[in-house]
Protein backbone atom coordinates (compact mmCIF):
# COMPACT_ATOMS: atom_id res chain seq x y z
CA UNK A 1 0.00 0.00 0.00
CA UNK A 2 1.60 3.25 -1.11
CA UNK A 3 0.83 6.91 -0.67
CA UNK A 4 -0.02 6.95 -4.39
CA UNK A 5 -2.75 4.37 -3.85
CA UNK A 6 -4.59 5.31 -0.65
CA UNK A 7 -7.29 3.06 0.69
CA UNK A 8 -10.80 4.38 0.07
CA UNK A 9 -14.27 2.95 0.48
CA UNK A 10 -15.83 0.89 3.25
CA UNK A 11 -13.82 -0.98 5.90
CA UNK A 12 -16.23 -2.58 8.39
CA UNK A 13 -15.35 -3.95 11.80
CA UNK A 14 -15.51 -7.73 12.02
CA UNK A 15 -17.59 -9.03 14.91
CA UNK A 16 -16.00 -11.60 17.19
CA UNK A 17 -18.21 -14.67 17.24
CA UNK A 18 -18.86 -16.77 20.33
CA UNK A 19 -20.61 -19.99 21.14
CA UNK A 20 -23.50 -19.92 23.60
CA UNK A 21 -21.08 -20.87 26.37
CA UNK A 22 -18.98 -17.79 25.62
CA UNK A 23 -16.07 -19.59 23.96
CA UNK A 24 -14.72 -18.48 20.58
CA UNK A 25 -16.62 -19.92 17.61
CA UNK A 26 -13.91 -19.95 14.96
CA UNK A 27 -16.07 -21.63 12.32
CA UNK A 28 -18.61 -18.81 12.60
CA UNK A 29 -15.72 -16.33 12.61
CA UNK A 30 -14.58 -17.58 9.22
CA UNK A 31 -18.14 -17.50 7.91
CA UNK A 32 -18.57 -13.91 9.11
CA UNK A 33 -15.37 -12.90 7.31
CA UNK A 34 -16.50 -14.67 4.14
CA UNK A 35 -19.84 -12.89 4.31
CA UNK A 36 -18.00 -9.57 4.62
CA UNK A 37 -15.93 -10.36 1.53
CA UNK A 38 -19.18 -11.15 -0.29
CA UNK A 39 -20.53 -7.78 0.85
CA UNK A 40 -17.96 -6.20 -1.46
CA UNK A 41 -15.93 -4.51 1.25
CA UNK A 42 -12.65 -2.76 0.51
CA UNK A 43 -11.10 -4.04 3.71
CA UNK A 44 -11.87 -5.58 7.09
CA UNK A 45 -10.83 -4.36 10.52
CA UNK A 46 -10.41 -6.90 13.31
CA UNK A 47 -9.93 -6.71 17.09
CA UNK A 48 -11.58 -3.30 17.30
CA UNK A 49 -14.07 -2.03 19.87
CA UNK A 50 -16.98 -3.38 17.82
CA UNK A 51 -15.10 -6.69 17.81
CA UNK A 52 -15.49 -6.69 21.59
CA UNK A 53 -11.73 -6.47 21.96
CA UNK A 54 -12.19 -5.39 25.55
CA UNK A 55 -13.52 -8.83 26.59
CA UNK A 56 -10.82 -10.87 24.84
CA UNK A 57 -7.83 -12.45 26.52
CA UNK A 58 -4.38 -11.96 25.02
CA UNK A 59 -4.37 -15.60 23.90
CA UNK A 60 -7.73 -15.13 22.19
CA UNK A 61 -6.42 -12.04 20.39
CA UNK A 62 -3.51 -14.09 19.07
CA UNK A 63 -5.83 -16.85 17.88
CA UNK A 64 -8.21 -14.42 16.17
CA UNK A 65 -5.38 -12.53 14.50
CA UNK A 66 -4.03 -15.72 12.93
CA UNK A 67 -7.42 -17.14 11.97
CA UNK A 68 -8.61 -13.89 10.39
CA UNK A 69 -5.37 -13.13 8.55
CA UNK A 70 -5.21 -16.67 7.19
CA UNK A 71 -8.83 -16.61 6.05
CA UNK A 72 -8.76 -13.15 4.46
CA UNK A 73 -5.49 -14.10 2.76
CA UNK A 74 -4.96 -10.76 1.03
CA UNK A 75 -8.32 -10.75 -0.75
CA UNK A 76 -9.15 -7.40 0.85
CA UNK A 77 -7.10 -5.07 3.01
CA UNK A 78 -6.64 -6.20 6.62
CA UNK A 79 -6.65 -3.55 9.34
CA UNK A 80 -5.77 -4.69 12.85
CA UNK A 81 -6.49 -2.74 16.01
CA UNK A 82 -3.50 -2.89 18.36
CA UNK A 83 -4.40 -0.28 20.98
CA UNK A 84 -3.09 -0.52 24.52
CA UNK A 85 -2.24 1.95 27.28
CA UNK A 86 1.29 0.54 27.47
CA UNK A 87 3.47 1.77 24.61
CA UNK A 88 5.61 -1.37 24.77
CA UNK A 89 2.58 -3.67 24.56
CA UNK A 90 1.01 -1.61 21.76
CA UNK A 91 4.29 -1.77 19.81
CA UNK A 92 4.58 -5.53 20.37
CA UNK A 93 1.00 -6.00 19.21
CA UNK A 94 1.77 -3.87 16.16
CA UNK A 95 4.81 -5.96 15.24
CA UNK A 96 2.84 -9.17 15.68
CA UNK A 97 -0.01 -7.90 13.50
CA UNK A 98 2.35 -6.73 10.78
CA UNK A 99 4.07 -10.12 10.77
CA UNK A 100 0.68 -11.82 10.41
CA UNK A 101 -0.08 -9.79 7.29
CA UNK A 102 -1.83 -6.62 8.42
CA UNK A 103 -1.94 -3.85 5.82
CA UNK A 104 -2.60 -1.13 8.40
CA UNK A 105 -2.90 -0.72 12.17
CA UNK A 106 -5.64 1.23 13.94
CA UNK A 107 -4.61 2.61 17.31
CA UNK A 108 -6.38 4.68 19.95
CA UNK A 109 -4.36 7.10 22.08
CA UNK A 110 -3.14 5.63 25.37
CA UNK A 111 -5.77 5.72 28.11
CA UNK A 112 -6.99 3.52 30.94
CA UNK A 113 -10.36 4.29 32.42
CA UNK A 114 -11.67 7.80 32.78
CA UNK A 115 -8.67 9.46 34.37
CA UNK A 116 -5.45 7.70 33.35
CA UNK A 117 -4.38 9.43 30.12
CA UNK A 118 -1.16 10.63 28.56
CA UNK A 119 -0.40 14.23 27.66
CA UNK A 120 0.34 15.28 24.08
CA UNK A 121 4.09 14.74 24.38
CA UNK A 122 3.64 11.15 25.58
CA UNK A 123 0.87 10.48 22.99
CA UNK A 124 3.22 11.64 20.24
CA UNK A 125 5.98 9.37 21.58
CA UNK A 126 3.47 6.49 21.81
CA UNK A 127 2.63 6.65 18.10
CA UNK A 128 6.22 7.39 17.06
CA UNK A 129 7.55 4.34 18.90
CA UNK A 130 4.84 2.14 17.38
CA UNK A 131 5.72 3.51 13.94
CA UNK A 132 9.35 2.59 14.57
CA UNK A 133 8.33 -1.02 15.18
CA UNK A 134 6.55 -1.57 11.84
CA UNK A 135 6.71 -0.49 8.21
CA UNK A 136 2.98 -0.25 7.48
CA UNK A 137 0.58 2.72 7.81
CA UNK A 138 -1.01 3.71 11.10
CA UNK A 139 -4.55 5.00 11.58
CA UNK A 140 -5.17 7.21 14.61
CA UNK A 141 -8.60 6.46 16.06
CA UNK A 142 -10.12 9.65 17.46
CA UNK A 143 -13.10 8.33 19.41
CA UNK A 144 -15.03 9.44 22.51
CA UNK A 145 -14.34 6.11 24.25
CA UNK A 146 -10.79 7.16 25.09
CA UNK A 147 -11.80 10.44 26.68
CA UNK A 148 -8.64 11.92 25.16
CA UNK A 149 -8.83 15.28 23.41
CA UNK A 150 -6.88 15.04 20.16
CA UNK A 151 -6.90 18.58 18.82
CA UNK A 152 -6.72 19.44 15.14
CA UNK A 153 -3.26 21.05 15.48
CA UNK A 154 -1.94 18.01 17.34
CA UNK A 155 -3.38 15.46 14.89
CA UNK A 156 -2.02 17.55 12.03
CA UNK A 157 1.41 17.56 13.65
CA UNK A 158 1.39 13.78 14.03
CA UNK A 159 0.39 13.37 10.38
CA UNK A 160 3.20 15.70 9.30
CA UNK A 161 5.96 14.43 11.58
CA UNK A 162 5.30 10.69 11.97
CA UNK A 163 5.64 9.38 8.43
CA UNK A 164 3.41 6.32 8.93
CA UNK A 165 0.48 8.23 10.46
CA UNK A 166 -1.31 8.37 7.13
CA UNK A 167 -4.91 7.73 8.17
CA UNK A 168 -7.25 9.33 10.69
CA UNK A 169 -10.54 7.84 11.81
CA UNK A 170 -12.62 10.61 13.38
CA UNK A 171 -15.85 9.72 15.17
CA UNK A 172 -16.25 12.60 17.58
CA UNK A 173 -19.18 15.02 17.89
CA UNK A 174 -18.83 17.41 14.96
CA UNK A 175 -16.88 14.91 12.90
CA UNK A 176 -17.41 16.77 9.62
CA UNK A 177 -16.05 20.04 10.99
CA UNK A 178 -13.02 18.28 12.45
CA UNK A 179 -12.30 16.39 9.23
CA UNK A 180 -12.59 19.60 7.24
CA UNK A 181 -10.17 21.40 9.55
CA UNK A 182 -7.70 18.50 9.45
CA UNK A 183 -7.75 18.38 5.66
CA UNK A 184 -7.23 22.15 5.48
CA UNK A 185 -4.28 22.03 7.88
CA UNK A 186 -2.52 18.79 6.90
CA UNK A 187 -4.36 17.31 3.95
CA UNK A 188 -1.24 16.53 1.91
CA UNK A 189 -0.07 14.28 4.76
CA UNK A 190 -3.38 12.44 5.25
CA UNK A 191 -3.89 9.60 2.78
CA UNK A 192 -7.21 8.63 4.34
CA UNK A 193 -9.56 10.86 6.31
CA UNK A 194 -12.19 8.35 7.54
CA UNK A 195 -15.26 8.44 9.72
CA UNK A 196 -16.82 5.70 11.87
CA UNK A 197 -19.66 5.45 14.40
CA UNK A 198 -21.76 3.22 12.15
CA UNK A 199 -21.44 5.83 9.35
CA UNK A 200 -24.29 7.78 10.93
CA UNK A 201 -22.88 11.12 9.71
CA UNK A 202 -21.48 9.79 6.44
CA UNK A 203 -22.95 12.33 4.00
CA UNK A 204 -21.76 15.32 6.01
CA UNK A 205 -18.37 13.67 6.40
CA UNK A 206 -18.05 12.95 2.68
CA UNK A 207 -18.88 16.59 1.99
CA UNK A 208 -16.09 17.51 4.41
CA UNK A 209 -13.59 15.37 2.50
CA UNK A 210 -13.80 11.88 4.01
CA UNK A 211 -12.74 9.17 1.58
CA UNK A 212 -13.53 6.12 3.68
CA UNK A 213 -15.85 4.88 6.39
CA UNK A 214 -15.54 2.20 9.09
CA UNK A 215 -19.00 0.92 10.09
CA UNK A 216 -20.05 -2.43 11.47
CA UNK A 217 -20.54 -5.39 9.14
CA UNK A 218 -24.32 -4.86 9.13
CA UNK A 219 -24.74 -3.25 5.70
CA UNK A 220 -21.35 -2.36 4.17
CA UNK A 221 -22.54 -3.29 0.68
CA UNK A 222 -24.94 -0.33 0.79
CA UNK A 223 -22.46 2.02 2.41
CA UNK A 224 -19.85 1.08 -0.16
CA UNK A 225 -22.27 2.04 -2.91
CA UNK A 226 -22.79 5.41 -1.23
CA UNK A 227 -19.07 6.12 -0.95
CA UNK A 228 -18.32 4.99 -4.50
CA UNK A 229 -21.12 7.09 -5.96
CA UNK A 230 -19.95 10.14 -4.04
CA UNK A 231 -16.27 9.75 -4.95
CA UNK A 232 -17.25 9.28 -8.61
CA UNK A 233 -19.02 12.65 -8.51
CA UNK A 234 -22.62 11.49 -8.13
CA UNK A 235 -23.54 13.27 -4.91
CA UNK A 236 -27.25 13.19 -5.68
CA UNK A 237 -27.15 9.45 -6.20
CA UNK A 238 -25.14 8.97 -3.02
CA UNK A 239 -27.66 11.01 -1.04
CA UNK A 240 -30.54 8.95 -2.41
CA UNK A 241 -28.85 5.67 -1.55
CA UNK A 242 -27.96 6.89 1.93
CA UNK A 243 -31.46 8.20 2.69
CA UNK A 244 -32.86 4.73 2.01
CA UNK A 245 -30.63 3.02 4.58
CA UNK A 246 -30.46 5.77 7.21
CA UNK A 247 -33.35 4.42 9.36
CA UNK A 248 -31.48 1.14 9.81
CA UNK A 249 -28.19 2.92 10.56
CA UNK A 250 -29.93 5.12 13.10
CA UNK A 251 -31.55 2.12 14.79
CA UNK A 252 -28.21 0.33 14.98
CA UNK A 253 -26.44 3.39 16.38
CA UNK A 254 -29.06 4.44 18.93
CA UNK A 255 -30.67 1.16 19.97
CA UNK A 256 -28.32 -1.76 19.40
CA UNK A 257 -24.64 -0.95 19.08
CA UNK A 258 -22.36 -3.85 18.21
CA UNK A 259 -25.17 -6.35 18.84
CA UNK A 260 -27.02 -5.36 15.65
CA UNK A 261 -24.57 -6.96 13.25
CA UNK A 262 -24.49 -10.18 15.24
CA UNK A 263 -28.27 -10.41 15.44
CA UNK A 264 -28.65 -9.96 11.69
CA UNK A 265 -25.82 -12.38 10.89
CA UNK A 266 -27.40 -15.02 13.12
CA UNK A 267 -30.83 -14.49 11.57
CA UNK A 268 -29.25 -14.77 8.14
CA UNK A 269 -27.47 -18.01 8.91
CA UNK A 270 -23.97 -16.53 8.83
CA UNK A 271 -23.11 -17.26 12.46
CA UNK A 272 -24.53 -19.73 14.95
CA UNK A 273 -25.02 -17.38 17.87
CA UNK A 274 -25.29 -13.64 18.52
CA UNK A 275 -23.88 -14.12 22.02
CA UNK A 276 -22.12 -11.13 23.59
CA UNK A 277 -19.91 -11.50 26.63
CA UNK A 278 -21.00 -10.08 29.96
CA UNK A 279 -21.34 -7.27 31.00
CA UNK A 280 -22.88 -6.78 27.55
CA UNK A 281 -26.36 -8.30 27.43
CA UNK A 282 -28.48 -9.63 24.60
CA UNK A 283 -30.88 -7.37 22.75
CA UNK A 284 -34.38 -7.16 24.16
CA UNK A 285 -36.65 -9.39 22.03
CA UNK A 286 -38.73 -6.41 20.89
CA UNK A 287 -35.63 -4.45 19.92
CA UNK A 288 -34.30 -7.46 18.05
CA UNK A 289 -37.60 -7.87 16.21
CA UNK A 290 -37.62 -4.21 15.20
CA UNK A 291 -34.02 -4.49 14.00
CA UNK A 292 -34.77 -7.55 11.88
CA UNK A 293 -37.85 -5.86 10.42
CA UNK A 294 -35.73 -2.92 9.27
CA UNK A 295 -32.99 -5.26 8.04
CA UNK A 296 -35.50 -7.28 6.06
CA UNK A 297 -36.54 -4.18 4.14
CA UNK A 298 -32.99 -3.62 2.87
CA UNK A 299 -32.21 -6.99 1.24
CA UNK A 300 -28.97 -7.20 3.21
CA UNK A 301 -26.30 -9.67 2.19
CA UNK A 302 -25.85 -10.66 5.85
CA UNK A 303 -29.59 -11.22 6.27
CA UNK A 304 -29.73 -13.64 3.35
CA UNK A 305 -26.21 -15.06 3.09
CA UNK A 306 -26.69 -18.38 4.86
CA UNK A 307 -30.32 -19.07 4.06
Amino acid sequence: MSAAEPLTGVFPIAPTTFNEDGSLDLDSQRRALECMVDQGVDGICILANYSEQFVLSDAERETLLDVCAEHIAGRVALIVTTSHYSTDIAAARASRAAAAGADMLMIMPPYHGALLKADEARIFEHYARIADSVDIPLMVQDAPLSGVDLSVPFLGRMAREISQVDYLKVEMPGTAAKLRALIESAGEHIAGPFDGEESITLMADLDAGATGTMPSALLPEHLGAVVRAYLEGDREGACSLYARILPLINFENRQCGLRACKAVMQAGGVIRSDYVRHPQVALHPETRAQLLELAGEQDLVAFNWGR
